[in-house]
């Protein structure tokens, strides 16, 4: 894209970035009609009345800063479909659409102005994560009703401005959450394209792996409910961090925690080892029963695996699910 005439952490308004990038002067996502620009604002005050804050994360990976974003939604479940999901979606599939994504934060009342307009502090440029683009979480609407959001995960693109007061404010003390088990999935329905030719964005949630996950899930807590089981997941804060944990199912029935994974290889079994040894440790009641939800039996070594951790083995047979032999405890480990 051109040169703009904005840098990060200018302060400029809505009206003005209006003429620069066309799109209108309300909502938080604004797609241009002129321009191959998707406008982003967020303001840290509001947004605690929805449920949410939008910032910086404290920790980096390896990739770099990430800034959470709050989707287009204040009442009811979030989502990508329809008219209510036009934003969201837009932002999904930008780079499909090749349109950079500008992040502005309100900065206060504008100076001298009679109305309620506020200004408005360029961040920079961003581009949508590419794994995970976005999560999942359970928050209170203004009506104190919970519901689904999606935090979509923003990756710097260029110069950006990276200050103390946006990163987001770490919990004071662990803390687990019970949410409902829809936050579990891997990702929420998205709007099937229109074109057959293969996605070009660099965010896709939506592989194989991850459908079969959400797939499995959906329909092995279909049939703990049909047995009357209590099913929902955990979503867990960590002191001094700002960094939030989701559990995939906990069947409060049987006290047992569940990873799920859309593969039975070693990597996804390795994984679901080290997520449930992390999750486990701020479930209440404690101690729950380990248990690894897969589309298809592994293989004789990663069963030994599992037996060895003490970790049971649900998975897919047929129409229904089937379990492995009880795990056996290695004392000597």
């Amino acid at each position: 894209m051109a040169d703009i005439p904005i840098k990060p952490g200018q302060l400029t308004t809505r009206a003005e970035m209006q003429r620069v990038f066309g799109g209108g002067e309300r909502e938080g996502i604004v797609p241009s009609t002129t321009t191959p620009s998707i406008l982003i604002y967020t303001d840290h005050d509001s947004g605690k009345e929805y449920g949410y804050q939008d910032g910086w994360l404290a920790e980096e990976d390896d990739r770099g800063p990430i800034f959470e974003y709050t989707g287009r939604g204040r009442i009811g479940d979030q989502t990508f479909l329809g008219p209510a999901g036009s934003r969201n979606k837009a932002i999904l599939r930008h780079v499909d659409d090749g349109r950079v994504l500008h992040l502005f934060i309100a900065a206060g009342k504008v100076p001298g102005s009679r109305s309620d307009a506020k200004q408005q502090r360029y961040l920079g440029e961003f581009q949508l994560d590419t794994d995970p683009p976005y999560t999942i979480r359970e928050a209170s609407d203004p009506e104190g009703n919970q519901r689904r959001i999606i935090v979509f995960r923003l990756r710097p693109s260029g110069d950006v401005q990276h200050t103390n007061q946006d990163v987001l404010p770490p919990a004071e003390k662990t803390h687990a959450r019970r949410v409902s088990a829809n936050v579990s999935a891997g990702s929420m329905e998205e709007p099937t394209r229109g074109k057959k030719t293969k996605s070009l964005r660099s965010a896709q949630p939506s592989t194989i792996a991850e459908h079969r996950q959400t797939q499995i899930s959906l329909a092995y807590r279909d049939f703990l409910e049909g047995r009357q089981h209590e099913v929902f997941a955990y979503q867990i804060k960590i002191a001094d961090t700002t960094s939030i944990l989701k559990t995939d199912l906990y069947d409060a029935t049987d006290h047992v925690l569940y990873a799920i994974k859309g593969s039975s290889d070693r990597q996804e079994i390795r994984m679901a080892i080290g997520q449930l040894k992390d999750y486990c440790r701020h479930i209440d009641p404690a101690d729950p029963t380990l248990a690894v939800l897969l589309p298809e039996k592994p293989n004789v070594d990663l069963l030994d695996l599992l037996e060895r951790e003490n970790i049971k083995l649900i998975y897919r047979e047929g129409e229904t699910f089937a379990e492995h032999a009880t795990p056996r405890l290695h004392s000597e480990l």
